[in-house]
């Protein structure tokens, strides 16, 4: 049985906060290697070292209160989601659909248990965040308005996620509108204006004596 693992890279992973990635700037001049440093390329992510137990135990304590420690259980829901999707559409047995889908999912957390994201969060918060910081976003993040953030901002992430492609996908289409005069092959490709109603049939022309009626048919008298 054949599917596409492309749809697999396309997950929707809910988290606690937005994560918003900055436009790339001008290139800068490689910097200096310095001794006992070890060089690593500009595309390549830093080197990331385990941080000591007190700093690991604040951090897995900040990602329960955040929450983002159930990363993992997202990002393995929305692979076995997209897995029996593309599976259902093969497989049209229910109990054989299941069957595969229980196999699946076993293997699936053999080999990636959720608890091994969580693991892989640790270092990426050392590095970035001393034990200080730590201490001082779980001192937030236990308050009533922490906590209130940890609530509400996935909601407030999705939304204005939806607003976005709202007026991203508007703007697109009217440029594409714009541009189907010059590029007829476009127009058969848009979907209608809204507003637009279907297309009206033409008006019967007048009879033969001029009044309305259907072609060819003789007027009342």
């Amino acid at each position: 049985m054949k599917f596409s693992l492309g749809i697999l890279a396309a997950l929707v992973v809910c988290g606690s906060a937005l994560a918003l990635t900055p436009a790339p700037g001008p290139k800068s001049a490689p910097p200096q290697r310095q001794p006992g440093v070890v060089a690593t390329s500009p595309d390549q992510p830093p080197a990331l070292e385990k941080p000591d137990p007190e700093k690991e135990a604040a951090i897995r304590h900040l990602t329960d209160i955040t929450q983002t420690s159930k990363l993992g259980d997202n990002i393995t829901n929305a692979i076995t989601a997209q897995v029996r999707a593309v599976m259902s559409r093969n497989i049209q047995q229910p109990e054989q659909l299941q069957k595969f889908m229980d196999a699946f999912t076993q293997k699936f957390l053999a080999a990636a248990p959720p608890s091994a994201v969580t693991d892989a969060e640790i270092p990426i918060y050392a590095h970035y965040f001393s034990l200080e910081d730590i201490q001082g976003l779980i001192k937030f993040y236990e308050s009533p308005l922490g906590q209130r953030v940890v609530k509400t901002l996935p909601e407030v992430a999705q939304q204005t996620q939806q607003a976005g492609v709202q007026i991203d996908q508007k703007a697109a289409l009217d440029v594409l509108r714009s541009m189907s005069a010059e590029y007829p092959e476009l127009k058969p490709m848009l979907p209608q204006e809204p507003g637009a109603g279907p297309s009206q049939p033409p008006m019967p022309g007048p009879g033969p004596s001029g009044a309305p009626g259907t072609p060819g048919t003789p007027p009342q008298k």
